[in-house]
């Protein structure tokens, strides 16, 4: 990894507090994604993968009408038009695009002409290739637990909404690294994207591991009603602003629970709904928490999480789209976060995910 990101130490020790969480501990691992150029040999977020040249690319067989936007770009078309919003944001006064930009841009007016001439290959008609969204080596997230010789697991989706849940269809897949002699030198592409939050944009990671404790949600009712014991917290000299004496719930739930952001492992991010247990299709274990994909890195309920090296990105106020705590540009469910789950018993059984 070519870079570091170092998470602030907890206001609070949990334990000190709640000794009776300590065994809910979990170890989780923040992926840290910041905008680079990851090669097929690099973690990543919405890098090039490690594809073998022989291995038939992922397609969706869906049919993508009933989730149709309206949206008209290819993923080319938005990350192009991200990097010029960027470029517009840090120069207002200089050119909109670099002479390469413009060259691009003609080359999709050209595409565009060729396009409407041959008529759409809608993605009803067709399969949709598959984009990559992560790519994590095993020395880098020692916390995968991949299956047989596995070191490797890599992600992707259909940046298409799907019933019933309205949200891209995910693929999961563990290879051996060392197996992959020949890689596949230039992926399909989809035509396009449903949303433009479908596209992730290419990411460098800096895994830092964590110790997570449940949500709220994911307490039983005694441990739920302990944690919001103002006078328990008042009695361990907890140092927290009065303004929480009413709901301690809300500050233990951002500041001392489950990480935000692109992680793996941990807990669960709770909150649009109650905790929904979900249980292998094949053989009915209680799944787990494998990798969280998120909209925001952080928010305002959640910005003691900010890295130490983020701490004056986040201070600038950068206008949405451009902020550190998106760095992905991935939007899911109204800014939510997908959790995708695989069974403890055999991660090659079917992974399942949920937006929360």
């Amino acid at each position: 990894m070519v870079f570091v990101r170092t998470t602030p130490p907890r206001p609070v020790e949990v334990t000190a507090v709640f000794p009776e969480l300590a065994p809910l501990a979990r170890p989780a691992i923040r992926l840290h994604p910041r905008p680079g150029s990851p090669s097929v040999g690099d973690s990543s977020v919405g890098g090039p993968l490690l594809w073998p040249a022989g291995e038939p690319w992922p397609h969706c067989e869906d049919s993508h009408l009933h989730g149709d936007s309206g949206f008209r770009e290819s993923p080319a078309e938005v990350r192009l038009g991200r990097h010029s919003r960027a470029q517009r944001y840090e120069d207002p006064y200089g050119p909109s695009f670099t002479p390469e930009e413009e060259a691009a841009l003609r080359q999709k007016a050209e595409r565009l002409a060729e396009r409407l001439d041959a008529g759409p290959p809608w993605p009803a008609e067709c399969p949709v290739p598959l984009l990559p969204v992560a790519q994590l080596y095993l020395r880098d997230v020692p916390l995968l637990r991949p299956p047989g010789e596995a070191d490797l697991l890599q992600v992707l989706w259909c940046p298409y909404d799907h019933e019933p849940d309205w949200k891209p269809a995910t693929a999961v897949f563990w290879r051996s690294a060392a197996s992959v002699v020949d890689v596949l030198a230039t992926p399909p592409e989809p035509y396009e994207a449903n949303y433009s939050g479908y596209v992730p944009e290419p990411c460098l990671l800096a895994p830092e591991a964590i110790t997570e404790y449940p949500n709220s949600f994911d307490l039983s009712p005694e441990s739920r009603q302990v944690v919001g014991d103002w006078s328990r917290w008042q009695a361990a000299g907890a140092d927290v602003d009065s303004s929480y004496a009413e709901y301690p719930v809300e500050f233990y739930d951002g500041n001392l629970a489950d990480a935000p952001g692109w992680k793996v492992g941990g807990w669960p991010p709770w909150g649009r709904t109650d905790p929904y247990r979900r249980y292998c299709t094949v053989c009915d274990a209680q799944m787990v928490p494998l990798l969280t994909i998120a909209s925001f890195e952080w928010d305002s309920s959640t910005h003691g999480w900010v890295p130490y090296e983020d701490r004056a990105a986040y201070s600038a106020g950068r206008p949405a789209g451009l902020s550190p705590a998106q760095p992905t540009r991935v939007e899911v469910g109204s800014t939510d976060n997908m959790q995708l789950y695989v069974c403890p018993a055999s991660p090659e059984h079917p992974h399942t995910d949920l937006i929360q």
